[in-house]
């Protein structure tokens, strides 16, 4: 049995406008199928992000007994997917009422990807959904955008009181989640937290703000409350959501630890391979504060976990990439 281990990103309008056509085509890791995922500006200065707290020194250079990688791989990205135990609610007509989403836009991005939507994702869209959100390897990339949009769009204070404001330079639009927001049938800043899609009481604000201050991604050094990404905005739309169904914050923890996997396959897998390798420790067990945390789930954590394992010589050999927000 083993135990649990308890500068603003501004960049050039002519970037911009190059990033704002085209189609971004992201294959997954559960085998190749096309996803459709938005283009997403050039990120430009990222802000500093804590030094991972890995002591590669002396990490040992032959390790024994590392779990199959394909095992590992169905514990990060269970192919039954997890559900993360809110509903999707009237989310998407409100989205597409307000023109947050043009729906034939985003119908057209999947056709045009070989991967149509589905008729659960119309239905959560045109409709709405009264189900759960469940966040798999057939519909990852689909709640990128969706929640992408959820998080944009509702207005929080996390918006319009924190480091996007703050660090905008009065140009809301230059974030890499705000400009490359493609699939809106009016502009962005008119877009920008300005439906009341999600209202939190005090109580479950307070556990959003906490929660999203501590909850990172591979692709750079921002915590949720700097959501100046796709994916720090898709994060924050979700754990809105969860907030506001109440859910605890070791809740919204392991559901980030998730999301965060399915968004990030190869990261998740690495890090898996450590706590296994290295920790004693399964995936599934490991305190999800400390996965999603600036220490392993921030862009110098996954590289400190990348370079770890090369050390050791247990990185996978279809190793590669896994942190680049626009995927």
């Amino acid at each position: 049995m083993k135990s649990t281990t308890p500068a603003p990103p501004l960049f050039p309008a002519l970037v911009l406008a190059a990033f704002s056509t085209g189609l971004l085509i992201s294959y997954s890791a559960w085998g190749g199928v096309a996803q459709a995922a938005l283009p997403v500006p050039s990120r430009g200065i990222l802000a500093p992000s804590p030094e991972p707290i890995l002591d590669l020194a002396t990490t040992p250079t032959e390790i024994a007994n590392v779990q199959d990688v394909a095992a590992l791989r169905e514990q990060v990205n269970p192919s039954r997917g997890i559900a993360l135990s809110v509903p999707y609610g009237d989310l998407g007509p409100q989205l597409l009422a307000a023109g947050v989403i043009d729906f034939d836009a985003l119908a057209a991005l999947y056709d045009r990807a070989g991967a149509p939507l589905t008729d659960l994702q119309v239905e959560v869209l045109q409709r709405g959904n009264t189900g759960e959100v469940v966040i798999g390897p057939d519909n990852a990339y689909f709640l990128l955008n969706f929640f992408w949009a959820v998080g944009l769009a509702n207005g929080n204070p996390i918006l319009t009181e924190g480091p996007m404001v703050e660090r905008s330079a009065g140009q809301i639009e230059r974030f890499a989640s705000t400009g490359g927001w493609s699939l809106a049938t009016r502009p962005v800043p008119e877009i920008y937290a300005s439906l009341h899609l999600i209202r939190l009481t005090a109580a479950q604000q307070q556990r959003l703000e906490d929660v999203a201050s501590a909850v990172y991604r591979p692709c750079c050094g921002n915590p949720t409350s700097f959501p100046d990404c796709n994916h720090g905005m898709a994060m924050l739309g979700i754990l809105e959501l969860m907030a506001s169904q109440d859910a605890s914050a070791d809740e919204m923890f392991e559901a980030a630890k998730y999301v965060n996997a399915f968004w990030f396959p190869q990261a998740a897998l690495e890090t898996a391979i450590y706590l296994d390798a290295l920790q004693q420790v399964d995936f599934a067990d490991a305190d999800a504060r400390l996965v999603t945390g600036a220490t392993m789930a921030s862009g110098s954590g996954a590289a400190g976990i990348h370079e770890a394992l090369q050390v050791s010589g247990l990185l996978p050999a279809e190793a590669a990439g896994g942190g680049n927000c626009a995927n």
